[in-house]
């Protein structure tokens, strides 16, 4: 069975790298979806593209994961690739009162599945926007992302920096 793991991945962290690997051990085929959506554009730090690139490199050791982008309902990609299992990982209480509103109305619109995996503990903590504001002064975000993120994230503010604050 072939599941996608849909996300902005803004970049990265290993809170998703766990959920993405743990899923490849329960599915065939998982590929990693970057859903974009052209009303939030310019929102995130990365484009699309260095978002895909950071994903590819960040999951090149997993042999049954591939990385493709989609904009548009979610439910709609999963129709187009012949998917059914939308993977979703979760960190707290929180995410999970979120991510089951979401899994009812994908599977209304799309009679998709929905199978939430838990972060390790050790991630619950770690979320892309923090480790962007780490970053953006400087921080060390060696042991919350893959080395893939991290080197993106030292270029974009290297690239900003002497301009001001970096937005995140």
């Amino acid at each position: 069975m072939n599941a996608v793991f849909p996300g902005s991945f803004d970049p990265i962290t290993n809170g998703h790298l766990d959920v993405l690997t743990r899923a490849a051990k329960i599915f065939e085929h998982v590929t990693v979806t970057v859903m974009h959506n052209a009303r939030k554009q310019g929102q995130h730090l990365f484009t699309l593209d260095e978002r895909l690139d950071i994903l590819r490199a960040a999951t090149a050791a997993l042999p049954n994961v591939s990385v493709d982008s989609f904009g548009g309902l979610l439910v709609n990609y999963m129709v187009q690739q012949n998917k059914g299992i939308i993977v979703r990982g979760l960190r707290a209480v929180s995410d999970y009162e979120y991510e089951l509103q979401i899994a009812h109305l994908n599977r209304q619109l799309g009679e998709v599945e929905t199978v939430f995996i838990m972060a390790a503990t050790r991630w619950s903590y770690v979320s892309s926007s923090m480790a962007r504001e780490i970053a953006s002064y400087g921080g060390d975000i060696s042991t919350m992302v893959p080395s893939a993120s991290a080197e993106a994230l030292r270029r974009k503010f290297a690239a900003v920096e002497g301009r001001g604050q970096a937005q995140v």
